[in-house]
């Protein structure tokens, strides 16, 4: 904050913004709700919703502010673009977002750009606003852009181009950052591996954090949905990635091991897994029934693959007996669905990667069992652990206790938000 009480302004560029659905949109929506509380006026940069290709959701608009500014842009329609195998709304927007990004900066009143992915490909306008306007620029990797899983597609598929156009472009834009920040240690230490040039007091790992204020927007009838009556709702609400196969394969099976051992208690038991396509439209795209029901679990297991609305997907959370975590091979992956489950107040059952943040969070936040694995080769041996896990869920749940706030207290948006302000205030101080 300026002297005299004036705010210094940052402008945000995030093609995906509410009403979109999209899990891209949660970092922006934090930071445009909680950044005046530190002394910085937000100004969103995003694409217009009637551009966007997927459901809407009004109610999660609706949890931004009304003060926040707000500049939409357009972008060619997708049924054009797609005739050349082009969805992606970054690039349909492109020339969109960089008109509208100098329209703001020859205001002369931004003081910061912050570009946050994915999608990825607005980094690239960092060397334009740097050479043109000097403006210090922050770039947030909520996602990695080089992965590990992107260089094993094939080359000559669309993820495999898009991989190679990612290992030409992430160090040109890296060059003109002023600050970067991605949501873990290790997504920034595999960004210095690659790039050794890259100056390690000018990164930070910022994880996207959750707001406990969202659970009072929730309705009576989210937050209080009757469950099925005997039934002890067991949910995970988020993607099934493409590298967590062995984790849910272990669920499932210690699921069976349970229902092995103690028929009665396994009876009980639902298996929920909502929004397990990532896929707003998609309600074909089963990822967990047909591994169910190879292993002879699928009467237990209800599936919903499309992407539900926010306040929905909180309303899973906030009604279900336990919540399920899962994360991934990869000891990056962070799993920001963590926060707010820890906020929600359900007790968890959750397997991660032993250096996952997520790991280590929710082992120390208590209110639930967190299990950790070095290697997939070591989940079979956990199995019978999961089995314990899912019974002491079914059963005594409240022996679990509660997740300590204190321990999440500094992953809520308005703490989030604060770190980022200090770095605006930094670097605004600086140019």
């Amino acid at each position: 904050m300026l002297a005299g009480g004036a705010f210094k302004s940052v402008v945000i560029v995030s093609p995906y913004f509410p009403p979109s659905t999209l899990a891209g949109v949660h970092r922006a929506r934090h930071l445009a709700k909680h950044l005046p509380a530190s002394g910085w006026r937000p100004i969103v940069l995003c694409v217009d919703e009637s551009n966007h290709t997927e459901r809407l959701d009004p109610a999660l608009a609706a949890l931004v502010p009304d003060e926040v500014e707000i500049e939409k842009v357009g972008a060619i329609p997708a049924k054009l673009t797609r005739l050349a195998g082009v969805g992606d709304i970054s690039l349909r927007a492109w020339s969109y977002l960089k008109a509208g990004l100098k329209r703001l900066l020859d205001t002369g009143c931004v003081d910061v750009a912050l570009i946050t992915g994915s999608p990825f490909y607005p980094m690239m306008l960092a060397p334009d606003i740097k050479r043109r306007y000097g403006t210090p620029i922050v770039l947030d990797f909520q996602d990695p852009w080089v992965s590990n899983w992107g260089s094993s597609n094939s080359p000559f598929s669309k993820s495999g181009i898009a991989h190679r156009l990612a290992t030409l472009l992430e160090p040109r834009a890296l060059r003109y950052a002023d600050f970067v920040t991605s949501v873990s240690d290790v997504q920034n230490e595999q960004m210095r591996l690659r790039y050794p040039w890259l100056d390690a007091s000018r990164m930070a790992a910022i994880p996207i954090g959750g707001d406990a204020e969202d659970f009072a927007a929730l309705r009576d009838e989210q937050r209080n949905k009757a469950a099925t009556p005997g039934l002890v709702e067991l949910s995970y609400v988020g993607t099934v990635l493409p590298r967590s196969g062995p984790l849910f394969t272990s669920l499932l099976r210690a699921y069976a091991r349970l229902r092995s051992a103690n028929p009665i208690l396994a009876s009980k038991i639902r298996l929920n897994f909502v929004g397990t396509s990532n896929q707003p439209n998609d309600n074909a795209t089963l990822r967990i029934l047909p591994l169910a029901e190879t292993l002879g679990v699928a009467d237990a297991v209800n599936e919903i693959p499309n992407r539900v609305p926010y306040l929905e997907a909180l309303g899973w959370l906030a009604r279900s007996n336990g919540l399920l975590l899962v994360g991934s091979d990869e000891p990056h992956y962070t799993a920001s669905k963590i926060y707010p489950a820890l906020m929600s107040g359900r007790p968890f059952l959750s397997i991660f990667h032993r250096v996952s943040s997520a790991h280590e969070i929710l082992s120390a936040s208590g209110g639930g069992r967190a299990i950790a694995f070095d290697n997939v080769a070591d989940l079979p041996a956990l199995e019978a652990q999961i089995a314990d896990a899912l019974a002491l869920l079914a059963s005594s749940s409240r022996a679990l206790g509660r997740a300590d706030p204190s321990i999440y207290r500094a992953f809520e948006a308005k703490s989030i938000a604060a770190r980022f302000a200090n770095i605006f205030t930094e670097l605004s101080l600086q140019s």
